[in-house]
């Protein structure tokens, strides 16, 4: 049986459950591009996740973007960054947990 995680949401709302290895690969694309490019809106975030994992991903890169940022987000591992629109996101310098798993 795959692993499965339920996501938290940063407004307290229901979070989806998905594949475990699937979470903590966009999870790991999400701070690896975070971390080379700095701040980022999600929709180049997405592309720079896609980027990497284009063909080799099943599923909606987007999707599973969306809700592993969310996730993220409920965490403390990201936050949104004053400003905008568009809605703008970074690492968060304090949360110091990173890893590929």
């Amino acid at each position: 049986m795959e692993p499965r995680i339920t996501t938290l949401h940063p407004h307290g709302k229901r979070g989806v459950n998905i594949n475990g290895d699937k979470y903590h690969l966009v999870r790991f694309q999400i701070r690896l591009a975070l971390e080379e490019f700095g701040d980022m809106t999600l929709s180049a975030l997405t592309q720079a996740v896609q980027a990497h994992l284009e063909g080799r991903f099943d599923g909606s890169i987007p999707w599973y973007v969306i809700w592993v940022r969310l996730d993220l987000e409920a965490r403390g591992e990201i936050v949104p960054v004053a400003g905008g629109p568009p809605r703008r996101y970074r690492l968060n310098g304090s949360y110091t947990s990173f890893s590929a798993a």
